[in-house]
């Protein structure tokens, strides 16, 4: 049992079984498809199936099929994964009702994309763009509108591109974000208990998820005055670097 081997094994034969399960209970019933790419931490690209249907009950079911590796994100490659997919499994094309992507050229391409080539299959598998990520990418165009809003996370960005310079500078954040907490648990400012205070770096924003610029604001507002250290640190050395060059300069 302590053997990585047979435990992927057993996770992967409880996989089976619960795949089997869904598969059943969709039947002959028609279904929607649900389709995302992304890369992995070992920079593998993946794809992620969900599928939505109705279930004898009359209930809407959303289930996850599970992951496959792609080579590449191209339209014919996606395409391909999911025909083999299914397959394996016993689903059909022809049942497809729906289909729903990000708005990536290579998922909803009007010519190319795969949204066309399962069209071409089967007309009745109509495509819906994702509303979540509309609307996403709808809040963040109209942020970018907006002037102070635009010139807040601008600014921001330059922030957090400037303390992460380096493995250095994220390690100076780091040691003053752990003596500010030291500090501010001997004050009793802050309350010490299992789960808090827990170590944390700064958040980038991502153009498309609204989300992410929120989180980005509170993380800065957590670790502000750290921040600030760290960028009067960053004033200092550069100040220095400046002054050692024009006095060599002037020598020269």
């Amino acid at each position: 049992m302590i053997c990585s081997d047979i435990q992927k094994e057993i996770v992967n034969a409880f996989a089976m079984e619960v795949l089997r399960a869904i598969i059943s209970d969709i039947g002959d019933s028609t279904f929607c498809l649900m389709v995302d790419e992304a890369r992995d931490i070992s920079m593998k690209e993946q794809m992620a199936l969900v599928i939505r249907y109705v279930e004898k009950s009359g209930s809407v079911i959303e289930r996850f099929l599970g992951v496959e590796h792609v080579t590449d994100t191209s339209t014919l490659t996606l395409k391909a994964t999911i025909d083999d997919f299914f397959s394996r499994y016993g689903l059909s094309v022809s049942k497809l009702r729906g289909q729903g992507y990000d708005g990536a050229s290579n998922m909803k391409g009007q010519f190319n994309g795969l949204k066309t080539l399962i069209l071409n299959e089967n007309p009745c598998a109509y495509y819906i763009h994702c509303l979540a990520h509309q609307l996403q990418l709808a809040l963040v165009a109209v942020a970018r509108k907006h002037d102070h809003i635009s010139l807040l996370f601008d600014f921001t960005t330059r922030v957090l591109n400037v303390v992460g310079l380096s493995c250095k500078c994220r390690d100076f954040l780091r040691e003053k974000q752990s003596e500010k907490i030291i500090e501010a648990l001997d004050m009793g400012d802050i309350s010490s208990a299992r789960g808090l205070n827990q170590e944390t770096n700064l958040k980038r924003a991502g153009d498309t998820r609204w989300s992410s610029h929120y989180n980005t604001l509170l993380s800065l507002i957590n670790m502000f005055d750290a921040v600030i250290d760290v960028l009067e640190i960053i004033g200092c050395y550069c100040y220095c670097r400046e002054s050692i060059f024009s006095y060599e300069y002037r020598k020269e």
